[in-house]
């Protein structure tokens, strides 16, 4: 696994007028999923745009001791994959062809994938829980489905970064599960993965550190129980709110619900 850390300085960002990042500096290792949480305009997506080199930036942004503004395209597709929230695609490919398109970053610009390519896009099948599905329409999956080629397509880059900006909006609960654990999966092989959510629960169950935007400023990633307070969840989200520590030491969060008197 290339070198995953990433380092964060000082980083600030603007729509227009209207600040959006404000000094956002940060630092984590490879091997770590790190859950982003903040409410909506809070700058999770301009965040992982800034990172992925998409949206302009004052500070600077460093995968290893490389600043991404050093990088080339293809260089920074070598450090850095995103995987969206949905990817529509009405036409016939299959998922390897799907997950082939990964493998491009490493090819010349008028040269065909080859056998390594190949075999590279077969082992982002595995890696990802999917080479039953290799040979299935894209346009035929679930929506899970369909948020796993994508993360396959990702791995295909040798990319020892993954960016994933909210994959489980669009999922149920059952696909949920499974992309969150895939995740985790990937950073216990090593890989950086980043995730935002809009979900503490999320949190809580599966990843290993959270940062949390607030106000366009960062919170220093910490593990969820120490990261997500009741406090903390009230101010981001604006709702009372309840923790639960359960038997297997895991936490839930639920709405505080008002007491009513039964007529």
């Amino acid at each position: 696994m290339k070198n995953s850390a990433l380092r964060v300085r000082g980083v600030a960002a603007k729509y227009a007028r209207r600040e959006v990042l404000a000094d956002v500096s940060f630092d984590v290792g490879g091997g770590t999923l790190l859950g982003v949480l903040g409410r909506n305009g809070s700058g999770k997506s301009t965040l992982f745009r800034c990172i992925l080199g998409l949206f302009p930036y004052k500070g600077q942004i460093l995968i290893g001791d490389r600043d991404i503004r050093s990088m080339n395209s293809a260089e920074r597709a070598r450090s850095l994959a995103y995987i969206p929230q949905s990817h529509e695609n009405a036409s016939a490919h299959s998922v390897l062809e799907i997950v082939l398109m990964g493998t491009v970053s490493r090819l010349s610009f008028w040269a065909a994938p080859g056998r390594r390519e190949f075999a590279r896009a077969e082992r982002a099948l595995e890696e990802a829980g999917i080479a039953h599905l290799g040979e299935r329409r894209y346009d035929r999956l679930s929506g899970g489905e369909k948020q796993l080629v994508l993360i396959a397509r990702a791995l295909a880059q040798d990319a020892p970064v993954l960016v994933m900006d909210e994959p489980c909006s669009s999922l149920d609960y059952g696909h949920q599960i499974r992309v969150l654990e895939c995740a985790r999966d990937l950073a216990r092989k090593g890989y950086l993965v980043l995730l935002s959510t809009h979900n503490p629960d999320h949190a809580f169950s599966f990843v290993d550190k959270v940062l949390v935007l607030l106000d366009g400023r960062v919170r220093r990633p910490a593990p969820p129980v120490e990261a997500l307070d009741v406090f903390t969840l009230e101010k981001m989200y604006g709702v009372p709110l309840e923790l639960h520590t359960l038997k297997n030491s895991g936490v839930v969060c639920t709405p505080k619900l008002e007491e009513r008197s039964m007529k």
